[in-house]
């Protein structure tokens, strides 16, 4: 039996590789998927009525594992690969040593490694977001279909065309996914949700947390969490990191504050549930240009994430005949969808020429409206670039809206999008044969499960052509 030689030193650390940048992508990336595994499982397990808190948990669990087959298979190349089409790379794998030992580009100071695994990262977070607008209804057999196909056909699309060569990557500023990750999950979800249909009467009139404790916990993951996501998208330990990382928790915190002090002034209440919202809008906002954009902007993005999807959620959706018909559990919409508009648009305004120059030395992008306006005398530039950002949230709307529906319509002509009303009105024990919590005795549950040893009634959940 012959053994591979291993690699000398000078092989293993190369002169175009930095351990230091090398180390903080590993760290980043970690960061990113801490954020979907526990952070968005702990969140969703939490956020939701006991009786589907393992449904919507596992719900995220699956999608994780799921995405990250797909992504070395074929997915990545899809989205960052040779060009196929001016939407999509060529669909191959990206698992041999030799492709992801390899250096990510002539001037990158990372292997291809890095970018994969943090770009899975990435990929994951966004079907597990778009997951909290079908929380409480959804046939866990359908998700298991969907996440693939939505994946392949709408996520690659997406991340191809803005960052991965495709036709908008030389015009739309997208730091970190505002419009890749977080307006594609709202309306996809959103899309979705349509689809599948509302939750049990009972369940969408009355939808308690069954742990605001964890409910926090699995937020701060999800807070701390993003200091990789925005931190990372350089892909070096350099200066434009640092900013980001300043900038994302920023623009937080004071989105977290706007939106409780909005809830104080019209419900004189401070929800702890409001708080969470606030804090996700203010994450998804910075993103598309936390590390382009300076402080006080971060600040002023914040205000305006605090309340702008405030009210979108809490005034315009309880008005709105089109948004009542449709349930979105989590409101992902308002918090991805709205926010993540509302931050490619402010990063169109806000984007100073030189911090663009730092992160695209070689591209086309801004300079912001602002900076037009008060630095440059070039307004046309300006708009131009606000031109590229509603176009950039056009196309990724559009694309979503249509990809989305085709899949659903596909996977409905197999199988129930839906679960059917029995299983609707126990939850996690129909679904799973598992509950959330042993209420009664050492580890039992108050009763024997009915459906853990009794396969389920396939015509429950298929459906023939």
């Amino acid at each position: 039996m012959s053994f591979p030689q291993a690699l000398t030193p000078d092989e293993g650390s190369p002169e175009w590789m930095s351990k230091g940048d090398n180390a903080w992508q590993l760290t980043a990336t970690a960061m990113v998927c801490m954020q979907s595994v526990p952070g968005l499982v702990v969140l969703y397990g939490s956020m939701v009525k006991k009786k589907w808190a393992v449904n919507s948990a596992f719900m995220a669990f699956y999608a994780f594992a799921m995405v990250l087959v797909c992504w070395v298979l074929w997915a990545h190349n899809m989205a960052f690969g040779k060009k196929m089409s001016p939407l999509s790379g060529t669909p191959h794998a990206a698992v041999t040593d030799g492709f992801l030992l390899a250096q990510r580009g002539p001037d990158s100071t990372v292997p291809n490694s890095d970018y994969v695994f943090y770009q899975f990262a990435f990929a994951a977070i966004t079907v597990v977001l778009l997951a909290g607008s079908l929380l409480g209804r959804m046939n866990f057999y359908a998700w298991m279909m969907f996440v693939p196909l939505w994946l392949t056909f709408s996520y690659t699309i997406g991340a191809y065309t803005i960052w991965g060569g495709g036709l908008l990557e030389k015009y739309v500023i997208d730091y970190a996914g505002g419009f890749v990750i977080h307006l594609s999950s709202g309306v996809a979800g959103f899309t979705a949700a349509y689809w599948v249909g509302p939750r049990h009467s009972r369940d969408r009139q009355n939808f308690p947390p069954n742990n605001i404790i964890h409910m926090l916990g699995g937020a701060g993951f999800l807070w701390l969490g993003w200091t990789g996501f925005n931190g990372g998208a350089p892909f070096a330990a350099g200066r434009i990191a640092a900013l980001a990382i300043v900038n994302t928790h920023l623009c937080t915190a004071t989105s977290l504050l706007v939106w409780v002090s909005l809830d104080m002034i019209f419900y004189e209440k401070s929800s702890v549930i409001g708080a969470v919202q606030g804090m996700i809008t203010g994450l998804v906002c910075i993103t598309p240009g936390a590390g382009i954009v300076e402080p006080w902007g971060a600040l002023l993005m914040g205000a305006m994430s605090g309340s702008i999807p405030w009210y979108t959620m809490m005034v315009l959706h309880r008005r709105s005949a089109f948004f009542q018909s449709v349930d979105d559990t989590l409101g992902v919409f308002h918090t991805h969808a709205v926010a993540g508009v509302l931050g490619g648009v402010l990063s169109g305004v806000l984007a100073k020429p030189n911090l663009l120059h730092l992160m695209y030395p070689k591209g086309q992008y801004g300079p912001g409206l602002f900076y037009s306006i008060s630095e440059m005398n070039h307004l046309h530039l300006g708009f131009r670039q606000i031109f590229f950002q509603l176009l950039g949230a056009v196309c990724i709307t559009v694309w979503n809206v249509i990809i989305t529906t085709i899949i659903c319509i596909f996977i409905s002509r197999f199988i129930n999008l839906r679960m059917n009303e029995e299983d609707l009105e126990v939850g996690d024990d129909a679904v799973h044969g598992e509950e959330a919590y042993a209420l009664w005795g050492d580890g039992e549950t108050m009763k024997k499960s009915l459906h853990l040893r009794i396969p389920p009634r396939l015509s429950s959940f298929w459906r023939p052509v």
